[in-house]
């Protein structure tokens, strides 16, 4: 391939020994450093990446903290918090590279009310701060809360292509919902975790790509690769995204020049997003 990725804008930093929360969904037995994730970053030649907070640890993110202190040109992370957060708080994390707040409702037995004052007022923040919500859900739940989140204002980041319901795929009613928002304007999707989706996440991919455009895109890894270290190498992610965008204009902004835009202010000019 002629050009290396520039943005990861998916990857997780954490040790063995952080606080879970109670159940959580892994329980990683090693650690993933901030060192580690450079290292891997500089094999691939990506330079830049983005954190994402993940559900075992909850609002634990110190972690996250000391790796965008660490490397305060190359990442800028996402972060868990109790929507009660204070905009003094926000401003300080904003100060150290975190811009957006990720909510990990993927396999919760009973979403949060979204509606609520807490959260409206969460949502109204986020929005005059110019962070985004970074949402992790199934896709058959996305049309619940979608105008919720939508009509607050803020900008909308879909994890790992929506997670469509895998019985109807890209006719669902999910995929249809995240198409439609992609469409107003205000939303971005990761084409990531493609091991997590099944035989269907090339079609899922594609789709995105035909209907929404590499505007709206962005490739991220899923690093570590949390429960299935295993199975997937960080350069399968790289090949996976380059069969399934051939073109390779499209993929270049899918590779990083959205996510430059998005994360980092910056064009490939070095210039400041408008």
């Amino acid at each position: 391939m002629s050009e290396q990725p520039l943005v990861d804008t998916h990857v997780h930093v954490f040790t063995r020994d952080m606080p879970l929360v109670g159940k959580p969904r892994h329980r990683p037995a090693y650690d993933f450093t901030h060192q580690d994730l450079i290292a891997t970053l500089d094999a691939h030649g990506v330079p830049f990446a983005v954190l994402a907070a993940a559900s075992p640890w909850g609002d634990y993110n110190d972690c996250m903290l000391a790796a965008l202190r660490a490397h305060p040109r190359r990442l800028r992370a996402t972060a868990i918090l109790a929507p009660t957060v204070g905009r003094y708080e926000l401003e300080g994390m904003a100060g150290d590279g975190f811009l957006g707040v990720r909510l990990p409702f993927m396999g919760v037995s009973e979403l949060p009310d979204i509606t609520s004052f807490d959260y409206r007022r969460f949502l109204r923040r986020l929005a005059d701060l110019d962070w985004h919500v970074h949402l992790h859900i199934e896709g058959a739940r996305l049309p619940a809360v979608l105008p919720a989140i939508e009509g607050s204002g803020v900008r909308l980041v879909l994890d790992h292509m929506g997670r469509p319901e895998p019985e109807t795929g890209v006719g669902g009613p999910g995929f249809k919902a995240m198409l439609a928002a992609l469409e107003r304007g205000r939303t971005w999707v990761k084409l990531s975790a493609a091991y997590r989706q099944g035989a269907q996440s090339d079609d899922y991919a594609r789709e995105l790509v035909r209907s929404a455009g590499p505007d709206r895109l962005m490739w991220a890894s899923d690093c570590p690769f949390v429960g299935c270290e295993r199975e997937v190498t960080y350069q399968q992610t790289v090949d996976w995204l380059v069969r399934c965008v051939p073109d390779p204009q499209a993929r270049r902004k899918v590779f990083g020049e959205t996510a430059l835009g998005f994360y980092f202010g910056e064009t490939l000019a070095g210039k400041p997003r408008a």
